[in-house]
């Protein structure tokens, strides 16, 4: 009696198909389309946050670069530092102008009152003689020259030396040079003597300027840039 054909295990057992044999081999081939698994795992879920190999360059904005906010900048500072310039030549010109009057005010020998003037070291004794006089009018002569004289040291000074600028160096300063002007007349000018009360006044003209248009002045014309 002759043997029969074997037949597969597969087929001796019950509800499988011959079609796992072709799914097992399916499952081991590449995809037909040629694309690699790491461009599947690169491609992002719908609704999820795409991979760490690719790039997203849509929804970004460009940001502005630090040249673009420069270049404005770059181009007023010539022209700022024209204007600074040509404000601190302006007031050195002043400042050499009202020298000069100063000295004539001041240091111009008077032989005629030479009889009538005396040093004064005590505080608002002059003031006192001032006001006392018959005539109102010699009065804020006196007083008020003295104060005027003080008041472009309160707006110049600032502009010329910006490290003056500040209430106290600015009365100082004044209170430096009229007492250096008050001890020349009392030593070499005939007519002239020391007073302490000019240099009150002349300080508190210095202090009147200085508020009313040197300290803004000042800023104006050493006005830091921002960033700076």
């Amino acid at each position: 009696m002759a043997r029969g054909i074997p037949r597969s295990r597969a087929a001796l057992r019950p509800g499988t198909s011959k079609t796992t044999g072709a799914a097992k081999s399916a499952k081991g081939a590449k995809p037909a389309d040629g694309t690699k698994k790491s461009e599947r795992r690169a491609k992002p879920k719908p609704g999820g946050k795409p991979g760490r190999g690719t790039k997203s360059g849509r929804g970004t904005k460009p940001q502005p670069t630090a040249e673009a906010g420069r270049a404005p900048r770059s181009a007023l500072g010539p022209l700022r530092f024209l204007a600074r310039l040509l404000a601190m030549l302006c007031a050195f010109a002043l400042m050499v102008a009202f020298a000069v009057v100063l000295a004539k005010l001041t240091l111009q020998p008077s032989p005629a009152s030479e009889a009538l003037t005396h040093t004064n070291l005590h505080p608002g004794r002059s003031l006192r003689a001032y006001l006392d006089q018959p005539e109102l009018r010699d009065a804020v002569r006196q007083i008020g020259g003295n104060l005027l004289l003080g008041v472009p040291f309160g707006i110049l000074v600032p502009v010329v030396a910006p490290r003056t600028r500040g209430v106290l160096r600015v009365l100082l300063l004044t209170a430096t040079v009229m007492l250096l002007v008050e001890f020349a007349q009392g030593a070499l000018v005939t007519g002239r003597a020391f007073d302490i009360d000019d240099v009150i006044l002349n300080t508190t003209g210095a202090l009147i300027g200085y508020l009313l248009l040197g300290r803004r002045l000042s800023r104006t014309v050493h006005a830091r840039e921002p960033g700076s």
